[in-house]
């Protein structure tokens, strides 16, 4: 990795932006020159990267001039305007949003799973979601030695996958509360604080909110399984970071407890504690600032012959967003693929 490469971050003033920032200077990325774009509104503003203030510009066609790789955290439909002219000016877009996921010429990438799927990228290469990632990465090696036919999982998700803003929500309302005043949340559907939410995203047809069945879909198309079952429950938790869910499967052959220990700790980034006894298990505050997936409360499942149950825990902006895309464009850089 000797060459350097000229990267652009579209929504650099953002939650993830800033963290892909960061998870580039962290993981030494060989960075030749990088720009920093966002909207209009945030352009002037002054993000460190390397010891060096970068003064964000506002994005144009021309900004991707040059550019080698573009990483994208700036919602669906910026993305559907400049990923295609980022490409036209010769980029790769490794995009963070669900605008390209389930496009059949884009690849959607966990590198712990699919990393070979980056080869066939027509220039847009697609970030899973983040409940979605760390549980693909949980249970690909358990799929690959077992296959798993059926997945059940209950997320309960952090309010900064809603954004800075919604981690506002939550800490206003609890200040407010905790004083006995009322505050109406300005960015989540409900109340926030000593509460928890059963709706992520927008309601669909078929009562499954875009959230669940975006892990629904992905899942298929990331382990390339299109016959897997997926039934899920997303539901927001007053918790500021870390994706935590209780995952349920049934494999086609019976696995043991002790199996499925012995394949999770050979993993790739997968760390696995599990010492219920001790009372040692995953938890959100200990995966914050991360990039591993945390399984623990491995346990024979009581509904299905062959079902196991788990607990996946990761931090969402990190594994779930910026790091993920970060070791895509790692991938794209092993490949010779820029």
């Amino acid at each position: 990795m000797s060459k350097g490469y000229n990267v652009a971050i579209l929504g650099a003033t953002g939650a993830v932006g800033r963290t892909m920032l960061k998870v580039l200077e962290e993981r030494n990325f060989p960075v030749e020159n990088i720009k920093l774009l966002a909207s209009v509104r945030s352009a002037g503003t002054k993000i460190n990267f390397k010891g060096e203030e970068i003064t964000v510009e506002e994005v144009k066609p021309e900004s991707f001039e040059g550019i080698d790789i573009a990483l994208f955290s700036a919602g669906g439909s910026t993305s559907k305007q400049w990923a295609p002219i980022a490409v036209e000016k010769g980029a790769v877009v490794v995009d963070n949003s669900s605008a390209w996921r389930m496009e059949e010429n884009v690849p959607l990438v966990v590198p712990e799973v699919n990393p070979e799927d980056v080869k066939w990228h027509k220039g847009i290469i697609a970030n899973p979601n983040c409940s979605t990632i760390q549980m693909v990465v949980a249970l690909n090696p358990i799929h690959k030695a077992k296959k798993i036919k059926r997945i059940i999982v209950a997320t309960y998700q952090a309010v900064s996958g809603a954004g800075a803003k919604a981690i506002n929500d939550l800490i206003e309302e609890t200040k407010a509360k905790l004083e006995g005043k009322e505050y109406t949340p300005k960015h989540l559907p409900a109340s926030i604080a000593f509460n928890v939410i059963p709706h992520i995203d927008v309601f669909q047809e078929n009562l499954y909110t875009k959230e669940e069945m975006k892990m629904v879909n992905e899942t298929r198309k990331i382990m390339h399984a299109p016959d897997i079952l997926v039934s899920a429950t997303c539901v927001r938790v007053p918790v500021i970071n870390g994706h935590s869910e209780s995952v349920v499967i049934e494999t086609e052959e019976p696995i043991t407890v002790e199996e499925a220990r012995e394949i999770l700790s050979n993993a790739e980034n997968v760390i696995v504690v599990d010492e219920p006894e001790n009372a040692k298990y995953p938890m959100a505050i200990d995966a914050d600032g991360k990039d591993e997936v945390f399984v623990g409360r491995i346990r024979k499942d009581l509904a299905f012959e062959n079902g196991l149950s788990l607990w996946v825990v990761a931090d969402n902006l990190r594994k779930g967003a910026a790091t993920n895309a970060v070791q895509i464009a790692e991938l794209l850089v092993k490949y010779n693929l820029v």
